[in-house]
C-alpha cells in the first residue's frame, strides 16, 4: 500500500474557499420516473400550491406544454381570473422618472421643446420633422399670414425650433464622425 502523501492544498482562494468540502456535492435528480438528468427546473404541482416538481429541462418543457392554468374552472371563472391578473400586470411608471418627461433619452430637453413647437412626436423621423417645419413655416410666414403679430411670433418660434433641431443634428453627426 502506498504511503499517504501530504496534501499541498491549503484552501488558498485561487484554488477553493477556506473550509470547502472535498466530498462530492449532492445533485437532485429529475422527478420524472427513470430520468437520471439533473432536476434544476421547478414546476408547480398544482395551481396556487407551494409544492414543486423538480424536472430537467426536457421534462420541464413537456410538463409546461401540457399545463392548463384554468383547468377545473368554468369559462366565467377563467375569464374573471384572467381579468384580475391583467389588472395586476398593469405597471405604473415610477413617479421619480416623471421629471424627465417624454422621449427615449436620445433627445435633449431643448429638442423636445422644439418638437412640441412643430407639433410632432418625440420619436418622429427627420423627414416628418422637416415636413412639419415646412408646413408650420409656410402657414405663419409674413407673406402668407400678413401683418398679424401672432403669426409673426409663431414664425419666429418655428424658425428657432428648426435651428435648435438642426444644431442638434449637426452635433450628433459630428460626434458620430469622431467615433
Amino acid at each position: 500500500m502506498p504511503k499517504q502523501r501530504r496534501n499541498d492544498d491549503w484552501g488558498f482562494p485561487r484554488w477553493r474557499d477556506y473550509g470547502a468540502d472535498r466530498a462530492a456535492t449532492t445533485v437532485r435528480l429529475c422527478d420524472r420516473d427513470g430520468c437520471n438528468n439533473v432536476g434544476d427546473r421547478p414546476a408547480p404541482k398544482a395551481p396556487n400550491s407551494p409544492e414543486r416538481w423538480m424536472f430537467c429541462q426536457q421534462h420541464a418543457a413537456e410538463y409546461n406544454a401540457g399545463w392548463d392554468y384554468f383547468r377545473g374552472l368554468t369559462p366565467e371563472e377563467a375569464a374573471a381570473r384572467a381579468a384580475s391578473e391583467d389588472r395586476q400586470r398593469r405597471y405604473r411608471r415610477a413617479s421619480h422618472w416623471e421629471w424627465g418627461g417624454e422621449g427615449d433619452g436620445s433627445r435633449s430637453r431643448a429638442e423636445l421643446d422644439a418638437l412640441k413647437v412643430l407639433g410632432v412626436e418625440p420619436d418622429a423621423s427627420p423627414e416628418a420633422i422637416k415636413a412639419a417645419w415646412r408646413a408650420a413655416a409656410k402657414a405663419s410666414h409674413p407673406d402668407v399670414a400678413g401683418a398679424e403679430p401672432e403669426a409673426a411670433e409663431r414664425f419666429r418660434a418655428v424658425q428657432a425650433a428648426w435651428s435648435v433641431l438642426q444644431a442638434a443634428e449637426a452635433a450628433r453627426a459630428q460626434a458620430a464622425e469622431r467615433g
